[in-house]
């Protein structure tokens, strides 16, 4: 692994706001971070894909970094298509952020196939999905929830809709609880987060799931700070763009 000090820039999703600040903060490396909210999950995949390019477009090829350090997974597709332009992109092959906070696509793997119906929360998804949040337009765009009214008050359905149709609503897609029967709480330790522990307890039991608190991993994160690069990462060479890939690689590289 080198030691010498390396210049990085970080775009990511503000679910890992802490675990990235943190890294960059204590690590050997120059890391300038900036956060896309959130919301961009819930934008359909093309509009997703059109931001993204947006942020790594407007990094400065002149401000002396090495690489763009993308905190993203494979996420809804929404990076599939993205390309480098003058420096390389870097992101771990995942399928969702929350391997990410696993450590390893391994241990994620593990916990899903195990448990597949959990939901799973860290200071992230606490703190950056309250519901002031989720009725928030996605960078002014009306998103694909708020596209099937799952932004919108069971009262403000039934104004719209009538009753009928609003109990129809919410029993044919608002019930997404219906979907789990775990919540697994990843606490990874870079602040007081029983508040948020306790919080997540309490949803199990009202939704009636069980609940485990377990601790998460900073490993793969930090490896995409520091590196080694190895087969767990793709790097994008400029000219080059994110495709999808239906097996374990679950990412890869196209050429231009």
């Amino acid at each position: 692994m080198d030691t010498h000090m390396r210049t990085f820039k970080f775009i990511g999703c503000e679910v890992l706001y802490r675990e990235a600040c943190y890294l960059a903060a204590t690590g050997p490396n120059v890391v300038d971070v900036e956060f896309l909210h959130k919301g961009l999950h819930d934008l359909v995949t093309a509009d997703m894909t059109t931001k993204l390019q947006a942020a790594v477009d407007a990094v400065d090829p002149h401000a002396g970094y090495e690489a763009v350090l993308l905190g993203y997974a494979r996420c809804n597709d929404g990076l599939v298509g993205v390309q480098a332009r003058d420096l390389p992109l870097v992101l771990p092959k995942a399928h969702d952020c929350i391997t990410l906070l696993f450590g390893s696509r391994r241990a994620f793997e593990e916990d899903f196939h195990k448990h597949p119906g959990t939901y799973y929360k860290s200071t992230g998804w606490s703190e950056r999905n309250v519901d002031r949040q989720v009725a928030r337009p996605a960078y002014g765009q009306e998103g694909v929830m708020a596209k099937l009214g799952l932004t919108e008050s069971y009262e403000q359905l039934v104004t719209k809709h009538g009753k009928e149709n609003a109990d129809y609503i919410i029993e044919s897609l608002g019930g997404w609880e219906k979907a789990y029967t775990r919540l697994c709480y990843l606490e990874m330790g870079l602040c007081d987060e029983e508040p948020l522990i306790e919080r997540a307890r309490e949803q199990a039991e009202r939704q009636k799931w069980t609940f485990q608190h377990r601790r998460g991993d900073l490993a793969l994160l930090r490896r995409l700070f520091l590196g080694p690069w190895d087969e767990d990462f793709i790097i994008v060479p400029p000219g080059g763009r994110i495709v999808a890939k239906n097996d374990e690689d679950i990412l890869g590289v196209e050429l231009s």
